[in-house]
């Protein structure tokens, strides 16, 4: 949780409300900026093997700093410290992913005239702003700024007011294994960040957090000529077919809907499940939520929206079945919580609600629940359990959403790309596709010319 006093940001645990640290916010965006675009160009003429080799170095150095980045991200935002030290690491995988792809990035040929060659060539766009959230801030800042700076860009990178210091400390490490200017972070709420996409001189801005954000930064993308990289909220279905393990159903739910105490950008939020196999897939999945020990949201603003979204639906005739209550004390705890009722004239089933919350609808059959599903104007994930593959196959093509799991609340193999629809974003924002979207295509036509006679 952030506490902004002027130009101070009091970073505060979520656990017990002590002050973790104090960031001052940037007042020189524009001159930042400048400096990056001043040394975007040397960064871009570097081979692709050498900047490799400096982001492997920064990996390794920030492998030996583990510890200390999850247990001060855990400080910040609430998340236990083995998970946090499990997000850190993944931020250092994704690093050392796009060293490895970053000499492997190649255009193609084409087949023109005999007399002529025709290439398509990748070229670093030259300023990249990426701007992160609070709920995995390590992991998505390397993420994204691996991908930025493997691909020849100059990066400023913002992390979320809400939780700015693990992120900001692990980009200061990366920083020290490159060129000057080459990687700044500068700190800040929205203002901060509305400065920095709005500069001309910004020629690419990444961003993931909220979809009203991401709107205004495509807004500002728009006037300026960036090009915008957007991942933004969902509202993420699960469908729980009649023909699956009531209890193994409900554990896939609960992973689901309460990791990370619900803040992750493809928790599962609205759950449909068949009539057949409510009433024992709801008992285990209220044993689940009784059974599960987990952190805090990032700060009492995000709880009082999260309990806001239950309340709202309880008053509206949903029932609870277990949490959904604000405990006492410090911090900003909120249990996991299970409600059944629900339905789409609630805004728990409508908008994100980002927190630790199972929201269940019981519907007769699958048709009912597959349309109930796509029934949002998000377009991150949605997650199907069934052994009924006609109903698999159904599922993966009607859903109106780039990510199907099927059987899994989460999974993916290494190196795959995601692309969000609807009002969740666009452009790819993983795997090697990323690469592209962070480079600019030139298309290149050579012909020999005419000489000139000689006498």
């Amino acid at each position: 949780m952030t506490t902004v006093l002027d130009q101070e940001l009091h970073v505060v645990d979520p656990r017990d409300d002590t002050v973790v640290g104090v960031v001052t916010a940037t007042t020189d965006v524009g001159d930042r900026v400048a400096r990056a675009a001043a040394a975007a160009s040397g960064w871009a003429r570097t081979s692709a093997g050498d900047r490799s080799g400096a982001l492997k170095e920064a990996a390794r150095e920030l492998r030996d700093r583990v510890d200390e980045l999850a247990e001060l991200q855990s400080r910040e935002m609430g998340k236990p410290l083995q998970d946090s030290r499990g997000g850190v690491l993944a931020g250092i995988g994704s690093l050392e992913t796009y060293a490895e792809l970053a000499p492997l990035h190649r255009g193609r040929s084409l087949q023109g005239s005999w007399s002529a060659t025709d290439v398509m060539v990748w070229e670093p766009r030259g300023v990249c702003a990426v701007i992160t959230p609070w709920n995995d801030p390590v992991a998505i800042s390397l993420q994204d700024v691996g991908a930025a700076l493997a691909a020849g860009n100059a990066v400023l990178l913002k992390p979320s007011e809400r939780a700015p210091l693990a992120a900001g400390r692990a980009a200061e490490v990366l920083a020290t294994h490159l060129p000057a200017d080459v990687l700044q972070v500068v700190q800040g709420d929205g203002r901060v960040g509305a400065e920095l996409c709005s500069d001309p001189r910004v020629d690419v801005v990444v961003h993931v957090g909220s979809s009203e954000t991401g709107r205004g930064i495509a807004e500002a993308c728009a006037r300026s000529g960036a090009k915008a990289v957007l991942e933004g909220g969902g509202k993420d279905a699960c469908v729980v077919d009649a023909d699956v393990d009531p209890a193994w159903a409900a554990s896939q739910v609960a992973l689901g809907a309460f990791a990370n105490s619900g803040q992750v950008c493809v928790s599962i939020e609205r759950v449909y499940v068949h009539a057949d196999v409510a009433e024992a897939f709801l008992e285990a999945l209220v044993a689940e939520a009784h059974a599960r020990s987990i952190g805090p949201l990032v700060d009492r603003s995000q709880r009082q929206l999260v309990h806001a979204h239950v309340a709202e639906a309880v008053a509206a005739g949903a029932r609870r079945l277990t949490g959904g209550e604000v405990p006492s004390g410090a911090g900003a705890w909120y249990p996991p919580t299970v409600l059944v009722g629900c339905h789409h004239g609630m805004r728990l089933m409508t908008d994100e609600t980002f927190g630790p919350v199972a929201a269940v609808q019981v519907l007769p059959d699958f048709d009912a629940m597959l349309q109930a599903a796509g029934r949002s104007r998000y377009g991150l994930a949605a997650v199907v359990l069934t052994a009924d593959q006609e109903h698999a196959q159904r599922a993966v093509r009607e859903l109106p959403v780039s990510t199907v799991k099927v059987n899994a609340a989460f999974g993916g193999a290494p190196g795959g790309a995601a692309t969000p629809g609807r009002g969740s974003g666009t452009g790819f924002g993983y795997g090697p596709e990323l690469l592209d979207e962070l480079s600019r295509c030139k298309v290149v036509h050579l012909e020999p010319a005419v000489t000139r006679a000689v006498r």
